[in-house]
């Protein structure tokens, strides 16, 4: 099924923390091609504390044979490696975060897991990435992404840092 994840650096090489995340997650066993990669953006911090630097936000989608659950768990482990802690408080800098953002068409509401993602459709730092490998995806509110994201009256603190990496 097709499956996508969120991705986000604002602490150490932000771009080098995306590439060895996203590397680590085609690594998987059931991650499959094709391999979608939006390009990268620099966005002002959401939530975080006081002078927290700006992120680097990405989208990958990718073909995915199994349990979103155990995916998820995957996605943990990786975070964990790359060196955020796993008791970590919300919304603080860090060298990766990494959203299970859909698989498929499951809709899964558990208190670790929920697909589609629930706040999707308020993040521009998703939405912009997403927009650029699948514009014509619905996945909440039976809007596209490209509408979700035209939703936004002012896009301009999501800026295009890098075509391919």
């Amino acid at each position: 099924m097709r499956t996508a994840v969120a991705l986000g650096s604002n602490l150490g090489d932000r771009l080098e923390n995306l590439r060895v995340a996203r590397k680590a997650i085609f690594d998987l066993a059931n991650v499959k091609p094709p391999i979608l990669s939006s390009a990268v953006y620099e966005t002002e911090p959401v939530g975080c504390e006081p002078g927290a630097g700006k992120f680097l936000n990405a989208v990958v989608e990718f073909e995915y044979e199994g349990d979103p659950s155990r995916l998820l768990e995957q996605l943990i482990q990786i975070e964990e490696a790359l060196g955020r802690k796993r008791d970590h408080p919300q919304n603080i800098s860090r060298t990766i975060d990494i959203d299970l953002l859909y698989c498929g068409d499951r809709r899964i509401n558990e208190e670790r897991l929920q697909l589609p993602h629930p706040r999707l459709h308020l993040r521009t730092f998703v939405l912009r990435p997403l927009a650029d490998i699948r514009p014509d995806l619905v996945l909440l509110r039976e809007k596209t992404v490209s509408d979700l994201l035209a939703d936004f009256k002012d896009s301009g603190a999501v800026v295009r840092f890098a075509e391919s990496w």
